[in-house]
Formats: C-alpha cells, sequence, structure tokens
C-alpha cells in the first residue's frame, strides 16, 4: 500500500520552540484542545479555555484528568464465556479547577459573543506554559486585553497555576472575575468507534464535601464502584490598583471565589489560581484536604513568577539530555520537540503509574496502558531520562501480582500481563485482539533487557526485575507444545501478533522471535544470578518455587523454537497460514474505508493478507540480529504493500527499517508522518488524544533509523544517514550513566562524551573509544572501500565448463539445449537453472529427482574445472586484483556457484579475497541481492561504499537492488541497468573504479 497523506499541509505556522494559534475556529477546536493540552505525568489538562465554551454541541470535550485514577464497571456481554474480562476500567474526567469567568459590567467574557479584535494561543514547549493573548470587544464596545498564562507544575504533580490578567482599555466600569471549582463533570460516552470514549454515562464522581474560607475552596469526591476519594483545592490571590470585594459561592457542585473590582481604564488587574489534587490512591483519605491545602498555601506563597521561573529550570535539564536538533527542515523540528514534550507531560513517574495511549490528552483508549510503553516509550525515556524509564518498570514489577492471577485465571502457569489496564487487570472485552496478544509478556522483558544493558542496574533486577522475568518465562513453556509434525519444534499456537488484521493463529513469527528471546534471557539471568549473587537467588527461588528442572525447560524451548519460513519466496510467513490467504484487494477499497476495522466485520479482514501495522517488520527492528540485511530487504519488500498502516504505531518502525535497507526516501516519509502526525491531524482523530506511542516512534526513527543505533547485547552501535533536504541534526543518548552527543551532517559524524567515564562505541563494526570533551570524527563522505566480484566471465570465464556440464546433462535426459538458451543461465544458481532447462523440454521430476540431476550435473562440471590453471585469469584480473589490495581496498567474491572456492584455488588468487561469499548459506539467488548484501555485510561495510561487478543481467540487478553501483563486463544490450560498462576485462583499474565511483556519487 502506498504510504498515505506524505506531507498534509500544516495546520499550525512552524516554529522551533512554539505552537501557535493565530486565531480561533470552531471546527479545528477539538483537536485545538489536544494540541494545546499540557499536564505533567500525573495531571492532564486539555486546551479548554478558562471561561468555558459556549459553542456548538460536539465542537469541546472539557477534560481535566489524573493518571491512574479511574472508575470500573461490569463489562457486559451478549454471550460470555470463562475468563473473559470481567470490568472495564476508566480514566475519568475529574474536578474542574481551570474555571475563572469573566464579566465586563454584566456582560460574559465569551468568544461566541461580541467581537474578537485578536487572538493568540501558543504553547511554548521550552518553558512548559500555555498562553493566550486576546483582545476583545463587548456588545456594547467596551474593549480588553487578556494575557492568560497556565502551566502544570513538573516539580509539584499535584500542582497547577494559572495567572490571569485582564486589562481594560477604553472603559471604566465593574468587572467581575470568578475562580471556581466545578465537580458536575462526566466523562465522553463512545459513539460507535472503539477506540474513542467510554461506557459510562452521566456524573461518576459524587461530591461528599465542599470547604471555602478566605480565597480557598475545596471539594471532596468519590467514585460510584472503585470507591477511589479525589479533594481538589484552590487558593486566589487578586493583584491591582483598582479597589475589590471578594465573595464566595457554594452549591451542591460547586465552589467559587467571586471578585468585583471597579476597573479603571489602563489598570492591570491580575488573578493568580493554584490548583491541586489529591487521591487516596497516593494518601490516606483522612489527609487528602490537607495536603490539598497545604500544596496552595505554598504555591500562593512562592507567587506564579516563581513557579514559571522552577518550570523554566526543570525544562532546561530536560532539554539539555533530550533535544534533537535538525538543521534544515523547521516543520520537522517543531514536530520532534512537539512529540517530545508530550511525552514529558505524559508519563507517570512514580512507579504506580503508566503512559496511555492518548496520554493525558483525552478519553480515547479510556486511559489505558498498552504494550506501546515498553515497545515504543520505554526506548525514548531509557536514552535520554532513564529514570523515568525506571518507574515504568516498577509500574510493571507493582502489577506482577495481578498478571500471575490473569494467569491462573486462563489455566496458565507464571504471570501473563493485561493487554489493555490502569492498575493491571484485564480490561480488553475484545480477546482476539487483546488477552490472545501473549507477546506483551515478551515485550516488557524485551525493555526490562534493554534497561538492564543500559544501565546495568543490577540492584533493580535483583529487587524487581528477576521475578518479572521468571514469572512471565513459564507463561511460555506452558503454553507451547513440541510438535511432532514439525520435527519436535516447540511450537506456541492460537495467538495474535502485533498486527490486530490477523487474529488467533499459530506460530506468529513476531511472538515466537519475541518469546525465544525472553527465554534465553531468562536462561541467562537465572544462571547468572544463581553464580553472582546465590543469596538473592535462592531467597527468589523459595518465594517463587523456581527449580533447576525449570530453568532447563527455558533452554530447551528457546533452542526448538520453531519459526515459520517460506522457502519460495525466501520469507518468514507473519504465520503458519498467513501465505495462505488472498491478497485484500487494495485497488477497489476506496479511501473512505479507511481504517478498515470501522468497515469491515473482523471475520473479512482476517480471511486476507492486510496488515493494520508492523508485524514481521517490527520483528526485523527488535530482533534485527537474527536477520541478514537481505532478508530484511525482502521481507520488508513482501510486506510493506499490504499494510495499512490503520495503527499510528507502523509507520515509525516502517522508517527505521526502510533507512536500514538503504530506502533513504522512504525512511524520511514515513518518518515525517510519524513526527506530524498529531500537529497535522494525519488521522483525523487527533481531537481523542495525542498519539503518545508515534511520537517516541519520532525519536526512534531519527536515533534507530536515520542515525542507526542498535543495542543488541550492552553494545551501543550507529551506522548513520542523514536525509537529503538536511544539513545536520545533533542528540545526546544517555548509556551506562554516559551522555554521548552525536552531530551528524552529510560529510562527518562527530562523537563526543560529555558525562562519564570514557566508553568504547562502535560506529558500524568498528570500535571508537570516547573520552570525555573530547570529539571522535568519522568521514561520512562516500568512498570506495570494497570491489565485490562475481566469478564467471568476470575473473574466470568458466561459462563454457557450465555449458559443457549442462549440454551433457541435457542431452542425457532427452531436453534441447544449445548456446542460445545458455545465456539464460546466467548469473543464477544451480536448481534454477536446471528447472529452466526442465521446463524447456516439458519435464516433470520429483524434488529427489532435480536433487540428483543437480549433484550429476555438478559432478562433471567439477571434472572439467580440474583443468583450470592461473592462465585462466581474464585480461586484466590479476593486476587489478593486486592495485586493490596494495591500496587497501577490500575484495569479496559473490558468484552463486558452490564451486567458487575451488575456482579461486586453481586459478592461486584466494590470497586476495577479504572475504568469499558461501553460496550454500544464500538463501535467494540474483537477482535478488542477498548475496551481494552479504558480503557487504560480512567486510563490516556500508553497501553505498562498495561497487559489484558482473557480467549478466541477474548480476547487475543484484547489485542495484543493493544499493551498490554496478559495474557490467560484455554487451551493453543485456546490462542496461549497469552505471558502467566495459567491454573486456582488461579495460578495468582502480582509477577507473575510483573516477566512476566519485562521478556516481556527485550525481
Amino acid at each position: 500500500m502506498k504510504i498515505e497523506k506524505m506531507r498534509k499541509k500544516s495546520i499550525y505556522p512552524y516554529s522551533e520552540w512554539e505552537i501557535v494559534e493565530e486565531s480561533f475556529d470552531v471546527d479545528s477546536n477539538l483537536q485545538d484542545e489536544t494540541i494545546f493540552a499540557i499536564g505533567n505525568g500525573y495531571i492532564g489538562m486539555r486546551g479548554n479555555f478558562e471561561e468555558g465554551y459556549s459553542g456548538p454541541e460536539g465542537t469541546s470535550v472539557n477534560g481535566t484528568y489524573l493518571n491512574g485514577f479511574y472508575e470500573s464497571e461490569p463489562i457486559i456481554y451478549g454471550e460470555e464465556a470463562y475468563g473473559y474480562a470481567k470490568y472495564s476500567q476508566t480514566m475519568l474526567n475529574v474536578t474542574d479547577g481551570k474555571i475563572i469567568k469573566l464579566y465586563i459590567d454584566d456582560e460574559p467574557f465569551d468568544l461566541f459573543k461580541g467581537k474578537i479584535l485578536s487572538y493568540k494561543r501558543i504553547l511554548d514547549m521550552k518553558n512548559g506554559v500555555l498562553i493566550r493573548r486576546v483582545t476583545w470587544e463587548s456588545a456594547t464596545g467596551k474593549r480588553i486585553e487578556l494575557h492568560i498564562r497556565r502551566l502544570v507544575s513538573f516539580n509539584d504533580k499535584h500542582l497547577v497555576a494559572i495567572s490571569y490578567e485582564v486589562l481594560p482599555l477604553n472603559f471604566d466600569g465593574k468587572i467581575t472575575i470568578i475562580s471556581s471549582l466545578n465537580g458536575k463533570v462526566q466523562n465522553q460516552v463512545t459513539a460507535g468507534d472503539p477506540r474513542t470514549g467510554s461506557v459510562l454515562s452521566g456524573q461518576v464522581l459524587i461530591t461528599e464535601d465542599k470547604r471555602q474560607f478566605g480565597s480557598f475552596g475545596a471539594i471532596k469526591q468519590r467514585t460510584r464502584n472503585t470507591q477511589f476519594t479525589l479533594v481538589c483545592s484552590m487558593e486566589n490571590e487578586l493583584e491591582t490598583d483598582n479597589p475589590y470585594e471578594m465573595q464566595s459561592e457554594l452549591e451542591a457542585d460547586w465552589v467559587a471565589i467571586k471578585y468585583i473590582v471597579e476597573a479603571k481604564q489602563g489598570k492591570k488587574i491580575q488573578l493568580s489560581k493554584y490548583i491541586s489534587y489529591h487521591t487516596s490512591r497516593d494518601y490516606p483519605e483522612e489527609k487528602l484536604l490537607e495536603n490539598a491545602k497545604q500544596t496552595v498555601e505554598k504555591a500562593k506563597i512562592s507567587g506564579f513568577e516563581s513557579l514559571l521561573a522552577q518550570q523554566k529550570q526543570y525544562l532546561e535539564q530536560f532539554w539539555y539530555r533530550t533535544d534533537i536538533e535538525i538543521d534544515g527542515d523547521l516543520a520537522l523540528q517543531q514536530s520532534i520537540r512537539f512529540n517530545e514534550f508530550h511525552l514529558l507531560q505524559s508519563v507517570g513517574k512514580d512507579g504506580k503509574t503508566n503512559i496511555g495511549a492518548k496520554g493525558l490528552t483525552g478519553e480515547g483508549y479510556e486511559g489505558h496502558y498498552f504494550w506501546d510503553t515498553e515497545t515504543y516509550i520505554l526506548p525514548f525515556f531509557l536514552y535520554t531520562n532513564p529514570e523515568i524509564s525506571k518507574k515504568l518498570l516498577e509500574y510493571r514489577f507493582n502489577t506482577l501480582n495481578k498478571a500471575r492471577e490473569r494467569a491462573k485465571e486462563l489455566s496458565h502457569k507464571g504471570a501473563l500481563y493485561a493487554w489493555r489496564t490502569i492498575d493491571g487487570a484485564e480490561t480488553s472485552a475484545y480477546y482476539p485482539a487483546g488477552t490472545a496478544q501473549y507477546h506483551i509478556n515478551a515485550d516488557i522483558i524485551y525493555a526490562l533487557k534493554r534497561y538492564m544493558d543500559a544501565t546495568d542496574d543490577i540492584q533493580f533486577f535483583l529487587q524487581k526485575g528477576a521475578e518479572m522475568l521468571f514469572e512471565t518465562a513459564r507463561l511460555w513453556v506452558d503454553i507451547g507444545n513440541y510438535n511432532p509434525r514439525k520435527s519436535n519444534r516447540f511450537c506456541i499456537n492460537d495467538v495474535t501478533g502485533p498486527d490486530e488484521y490477523t487474529a488467533i493463529v499459530n506460530n506468529n513469527v513476531y511472538t515466537n522471535l519475541m518469546a525465544k528471546s525472553h527465554l534465553e534471557y531468562a536462561y541467562k539471568m537465572a544462571n547468572l544470578i544463581k553464580e553472582k549473587y546465590p543469596k538473592e537467588y535462592e531467597a527468589l527461588v523459595q518465594k517463587i518455587g523456581l527449580s533447576d528442572i525449570e530453568v532447563g525447560e527455558w533452554k530447551k524451548a528457546a533452542e526448538l523454537m520453531y519459526i515459520p519460513y517460506d522457502e519460495e519466496l525466501g520469507i518468514y510467513p507473519q504465520d503458519d497460514s498467513f501465505l495462505d490467504k488472498a491478497v485484500w484487494d487494495f485497488k477497489n477499497t476506496p479511501e473512505e474505508n479507511y481504517p478498515l476495522l470501522l468497515h469491515y466485520h473482523p471475520l473479512v479482514i482476517y480471511r486476507y493478507q492486510v496488515l493494520k501495522q508492523a508485524d514481521l517488520v517490527l520483528a526485523l527492528f527488535l530482533q534485527g540480529d537474527s536477520f541478514t540485511l537481505a532478508e530484511k530487504k525482502r521481507n520488508f519488500e513482501y510486506y510493506e504493500p499490504i499494510t495499512t498502516h490503520d495503527s499510528s504505531l507502523s509507520p515509525c518502525i516502517h522508517s527505521i527499517i526502510a533507512a536500514e535497507i538503504g530506502y533513504d526516501e522512504k525512511a524520511y516519509q514515513y518518518f515525517a508522518q510519524t513526527a506530524r502526525m498529531d500537529l497535522d491531524d494525519y488521522n483525523g482523530n487527533v481531537k481523542d488524544g495525542i498519539h503518545s506511542a508515534a511520537m517516541a516512534g519520532a525519536w526512534m526513527s531519527i536515533v534507530y533509523g536515520f542515525a542507526g543505533l542498535r543495542d543488541f547485547d550492552g553494545k551501543l552501535k550507529f551506522n548513520p544517514i542523514i536525509p537529503d533536504g538536511w544539513k545536520g541534526y545533533r542528540f545526546k543518548v544517555t548509556f551506562k550513566a554516559r551522555l554521548i552527543e552525536l552531530n551528524i551532517t552529510k560529510e562527518e559524524v562527530i562523537y563526543k562524551l560529555l558525562e562519564g567515564e570514557p566508553i568504547t562505541i562502535y560506529h558500524l563494526n568498528q570500535a571508537l573509544t570516547l573520552e570525555l570533551d573530547k570529539e571522535v570524527k568519522v568521514n561520512l563522505t562516500p568512498k570506495l572501500e570494497a570491489v565485490i566480484f562475481d566469478l564467471d566471465g568476470v575473473i574466470t570465464d568458466t561459462a563454457e565448463y557450465h555449458f559443457l556440464a549442462w549440454k551433457k546433462l541435457a542431452d542425457k535426459i532427452g531436453v534441447p539445449f544449445d548456446r542460445e538458451f545458455n545465456e539464460k543461465l546466467k548469473g543464477i544458481g544451480r536448481l534454477e537453472s536446471l528447472e529452466l532447462i526442465l521446463n524447456q523440454g516439458n519435464k516433470k521430476l520429483t524434488e529427489q529427482e532435480k536433487l540428483e540431476l543437480a549433484k550429476e550435473k555438478n559432478e562433471y562440471y567439477l571434472e572439467l574445472i580440474q583443468g583450470i590453471t592461473p592462465a585462466n585469469l581474464l585480461p586484466g584480473i590479476l593486476p587489478l586484483l593486486k592495485e586493490l589490495k596494495e591500496n587497501g581496498i577490500k575484495i569479496a567474491l559473490a558468484s552463486a556457484s558452490k564451486n567458487a572456492k575451488t575456482v579461486i584455488d586453481k586459478l592461486q588468487i584466494k590470497e586476495y579475497f577479504d572475504y568469499v561469499v558461501d553460496a550454500a548459506k544464500i538463501k535467494k539467488g540474483k537477482p535478488d541481492p542477498e548475496i551481494f548484501m552479504t558480503a557487504a555485510e560480512e567486510l563490516n561495510l556500508p553497501y553505498q561504499n562498495c561497487i559489484g561487478i558482473e557480467d549478466a543481467e541477474a548480476g547487475i540487478l543484484a547489485i542495484k537492488a543493493a544499493k551498490m553501483m554496478a559495474i557490467g563486463v560484455g554487451k551493453t544490450d543485456s546490462m542496461k541497468e549497469a552505471d558502467l560498462i566495459v567491454k573486456d576485462t582488461d579495460e578495468l583499474t582502480l582509477e577507473l573504479l575510483k573516477q566512476r565511483f566519485s562521478i556516481n556519487n556527485k550525481s
């Protein structure tokens, strides 16, 4: 499927550090409320106006949310079965504390009344404050200027502060300001889209108490079912040279402080409002009011400007470690900062809360936490703010008992983490795309392993991580089986992988690979702590009843894990049955029918090869060391066209793999879609909240994609590229208590250690030792570093021997064969050649018969090549090999012949080759690029720094597909894709290769 909506028209003007709304537009108000939301990981406030909203119904969702504060109700099923999730959990819209109503005489300030003379709203991401400036004229012609600033404190998770300034421009008169708390709130109700809203209707929070004295006010409320208690409090301070009086109002769900000011033209009136939220999920109920009061009183003493200065200081440290600077792309510079800022605003930092799919900006997905955290979001924090990533893992440890309960409920051993949850209990009512996604266990442990590799935090592992690891590993051995029909390989059946358009399948490759990694890590760490920390290991053994036999089973299951593979296509099928399905009819699917989940029954979708999001392609990334570069390319090329990207999780993963396999432009396009997904509302649903995983995916697309970071086995490796339109980019990563900066331009990458002890990192496979404040530069300008030769027709002419051997075999089996037909066999493998010959003679043979014939042909060939000597080297080849060797240019042989090593031995040129590809290990022959990509990988060189030399069209196509420069030897009409064609090998010199390489890279 095409990359959709590559670069939509921007909604907000481009700016490095700000999101600016320059006019009020009711049509975009819902999305604006999400974009201008502010929070601190505990409190989230949508970008609603302090004065309220009187616009058309359905154009605003007024929302304030507390991370981890939820209501629960029984899930109602038409037909229920054992083990279904029992209760929903919905993050609640809580007491509205931001209300500040303004009256000019008796005329309310309202954007739908009077005249808006000027309007600007700014999300200042550098300083963490929301700013609104409005010049407004009432119906009677009275003009005011408003300057409103709002912040949700990063330094005190319970605190919100608002500075509200009013300036009368052309009148003297009464101005009334009413600062309120409103407990009469409710959640958005779902309306057809399962991703939005909740089943809750009406008011859920029941007001139990109200307090008001002086400028202080508070409301105490309780949830109906979960019985959580909440206290929202406020303190107010009015500053003005104008006379005023203060009054109070108390109603059923309402507390208000009213200021009536005798305003004078040109004299400012400023209200500072301090709001706090405290719940029984953090404190004993009897302490809530006292804590709430202390928070706002302390804030009032500090004052708004002091709180703003503290906010700036906090963010200065955050941006120092986190900021990505992009030179030459203002749109993407703005969006990456926007995404990082919203991630900081959304993530729980206390070990008791996590990060929802919509952050704290809207009610989509009911505020639930998913696998998104560990797979997409945790890496962002791990490499920028590792303490936050630790807290996210602590949340999983703190919900481990719920995971044990869920496993027991499903008759499993160990622990099974909930697919979607707030407090750890499973809340997914649709098990095919919920509970069946067992891979969440492996996703969480993958994140744990990443954390350990990047921090070496052994104490966390001993105290919490090991128990999570071992309990979740138990599950795999329990749900899998050794299948005699698959050579007793370990199979995992009836699961759903990341792709939710394919459900309840056997041997999902992503799941099996992640489970294998999980079990290997469990086995490794069990043995490690048993040896090095025997006391702690024995305590854990006693606590969870772990045995050596069980640990051994983890190793066995991992070693025998079944990974489906399709030999014909040379790809990994997404699962056992995926390739047996018809491909979805993308051509005749109307654009308006996307996302498919809103227009087709799940069973319709499940019957086809169609993906909602990256599944096998995600495995190519997370388990990247299990695949060759050629395998990544083949699998990407198969799965990308059948992926709808109906999930916001998908584009970033495709960007990362596209960058790795050389599709630089496609990588950039997917990155742009990911990075500006919310700012430009790519999916048309930002009104329901941000896409937090995609936001982290934008960071991943740069750091894992363009910069090529890989973190397998505790080693930090980079392989940077730079998008065409960029001049450069710069970012930092935290790794093993070091802070490392990368500054990447088209010419070079500069690595610099800013904090910590010296460390060895890798550029490709080149080890670099970084020392404090010392730059290490690596040239990125393409340069010729390797030449990869074919054998036949390039180094020697064994084509005649092949012809004679095939001719002898063809005559024996009675198939016509001549030199013209022999030309079709150039560059392809033995079995593929035999297939063409058999087809020529309409011969139908069994696989065993084909193998025997191929062996027989090889024996003829081996007899013929025994007479090869150095005299059989083609003209100019030996001088070229010597010249390459003398100048430090690496040399590889990429021949489809399984006898290539024998031939170069006979030619006495073995010493010149740094690597000879073993054709027997190549899964797909030319024109597939695998053989050339394998050569580059084994030489530890980027493909763009290699030249391939071939004499056949299939070989030239393979070189080009490997993103290398291709030189052809022979006739021009058969190698039209070559970058350069020479008639004879004696024309090949190092000077010619360098000259042509330089021309190619300039163009």
